[in-house]
């Protein structure tokens, strides 16, 4: 039997392409014969898209987009970015995630199961990509606000890595959504004739180091200089303490999400006009994310000049049992004990309302996923404590949101100064559009990677991570910042991401892990043009591939001495 003629690779069924690239992409034929301009094409998509009532739909829609039109795909994220983002990343990808194995149609990233252990470097050899420059992993176990997932948070990965390229220009090919198949808790999973992953417990957390041990020394093997992006672990910190010094890796639940919020708090109390010293943060939520989230504010509080000891004494963290206490006679998970009170004379104070009217506080932040924990009257006692009271509802999906927007601006007369985790729509208050500031990770997370990826960076430091947060928080335009906005518009991310890269260049040089020597020399308007300058765009990617492909034809033609036709 002879030979099949070669598949054309993912992502090439562009109708943008001229007749001369489909013939070298072996897509001629495959797709009809119009070559379309990209406006054409982006306006057919758009009317798709609003033919389709449910964002799963729409999800689903542009999944299958870019599995056969890349670029396109690309050029919405890009373009539309601001309704976009919100369909392939939170909040539509949590539902994407509950459905995943019974909505699946195609594959997308790779798998590695337990049962690959002793051989994962194999399965990575199947990974059609040769150069892989950055990946996103998860083993599932704590998807969201959603709990153990198993195999079904891909869509996580794949969504992430979707941001990495809209936002901040690494290229698709360069990409790796990477799922961790090590057995899932959740019960109904294991039951459910259509899931996709193992049928097996869990596996113990020892297990799961070695596991992620093997994984790790593939994964550089492999790819020499790899980003390793950790995503929702249950536990994520083992991970970070064993490897962040060894590898270039970071997690973005924890130093993201803390970067991002740290960006807002920074710009929030200097709107404020209250000192470090006189800031009490109360925080709903004592999880990884909301120890990150805190500890990423205590270093910000020391670089005005706290110590270390009165910085941590700011936070009263607030966890299902109430105020996280030395004395309140639970054993504490080991990343608490750091906020642990010692203040509360021996009085444990059970809820949130209690801690609230303890501490008076000028910032109330919710990482809890506990829908509408800031009642009418929190937000009412905020306003009444601050002239501006510093109000972060960070918990995702919205419905978990810790309260609205339209409520924070209410019960304070209009002096919150809010950001959430979930997109909330803008509000009309006494007569003005205010819009909601949006502690999106996607602010960060892109330019981290995309910086570290130029720099080449052999690990990735705390002190890297803290430039994002500042580089982010200077990022924002004059208009924006009479506004009184604690974010930039997120339709100027790819500029964003450059302003974080470039923060985390000058991170990577000052604490001498980085390799890539063009660039020392640089000031930052040669770097700016630099950064530019190695940033995927998928507008240009049509006149590029056009003009690569008659290159090969011009040398081919030269090579065999054939002239080329006046016709």
């Amino acid at each position: 039997m002879s030979a099949a003629h070669p598949p054309p690779a993912t992502g090439d069924y562009d109708t943008s392409y001229s007749a001369a690239v489909r013939r070298h992409n072996y897509t001629y034929g495959l797709v009809p014969p119009a070559v379309e301009t990209q406006e054409n094409q982006a306006s057919r998509c758009l009317k798709q898209l609003a033919q389709k009532p449910k964002s799963i739909d729409k999800y689903l829609y542009l999944s299958g987009l870019r599995n056969t039109n890349v670029h396109l795909f690309y050029r919405l994220v890009t373009q539309y970015i601001k309704d976009i983002a919100p369909i392939v990343y939170t909040p539509t990808v949590g539902d994407a995630c509950l459905q995943w194995s019974h909505n699946y149609v195609q594959p997308e990233g790779l798998y590695v199961s337990y049962a690959d252990r002793e051989h994962i470097a194999s399965v990575l050899n199947n990974w059609p990509q040769s150069n892989v420059e950055i990946t996103v992993v998860t083993d599932g176990s704590r998807i969201l606000g959603l709990g153990d997932l198993g195999i079904n948070g891909m869509g996580i990965p794949v969504g992430k890595l979707a941001l990495y390229t809209g936002c901040a220009g690494i290229r698709p090919e360069a990409t790796l959504p990477l799922m961790l198949d090590l057995g899932t808790g959740n019960k109904s999973l294991r039951e459910d004739p259509l899931y996709m992953g193992s049928r097996r417990e869990k596996v113990s957390a020892q297990e799961e180091q070695e596991f992620l041990d093997e994984l790790m020394v593939a994964l550089v093997e492999k790819w020499p200089g790899i980003v390793i992006q950790f995503e929702d672990f249950k536990n994520p910190f083992p991970a970070i303490e064993k490897y962040g010094g060894k590898y270039t890796c970071f997690n973005d639940d924890i130093q993201g999400t803390g970067a991002v919020v740290l960006a807002g708090i920074i710009n929030a109390v200097k709107r404020t006009g209250v000192p470090v010293k006189d800031q009490r943060a109360v925080f709903l939520g004592a999880g990884s994310a909301g120890v990150g989230v805190a500890k990423q504010i205590v270093e910000y509080f020391m670089r005005e000049g706290l110590t270390e000891n009165e910085a941590r004494r700011c936070f009263w963290l607030v966890d299902t049992k109430g105020l996280v206490t030395n004395d309140r006679g639970d054993k504490l998970a080991e990343h608490k004990v750091y906020f642990s009170r010692d203040d509360n004379a021996g009085k444990q104070y059970k809820t949130l309302t209690d801690v609230v009217d303890l501490v008076k506080p000028t910032i109330l932040m919710g990482l809890s996923t506990i829908g509408g924990a800031f009642s009418p009257d929190m937000l009412t006692k905020m306003g009444q404590w601050n002239e501006h009271p510093i109000i972060f509802p960070l918990s995702n999906p919205s419905a978990n949101s810790e309260c609205t927007f339209e409520d924070a601006f209410k019960y304070t007369n209009g002096r919150a100064l809010f950001a959430s985790g979930s997109p909330f729509e803008s509000i009309e208050y006494k007569g003005k559009l205010q819009v909601p500031g949006q502690g999106n990770n996607m602010y960060v997370f892109p330019g981290i990677g995309l910086g570290t990826i130029l720099s080449k960076a052999t690990t990735i430091t705390q002190s890297m991570i803290y430039a994002s947060a500042t580089s982010l928080s200077t990022s924002l335009e004059p208009p924006e910042v009479s506004e009184g906005w604690l974010y930039p518009e997120i339709a100027r991310i790819r500029d964003v991401s450059v302003v974080v890269a470039m923060g985390v260049i000058r991170a990577a040089q000052e604490a001498g892990v980085d390799r890539e020597q063009s660039i020392k020399g640089m000031g930052d308007t040669e770097l700016e043009k630099w950064v530019r300058s190695k940033m995927y765009d998928p507008h240009a990617e049509t006149q590029r591939v056009e003009e690569e492909v008659q290159g090969l034809v011009d040398m081919s033609r030269k090579g065999s001495g054939v002239r080329g036709s006046h016709l």
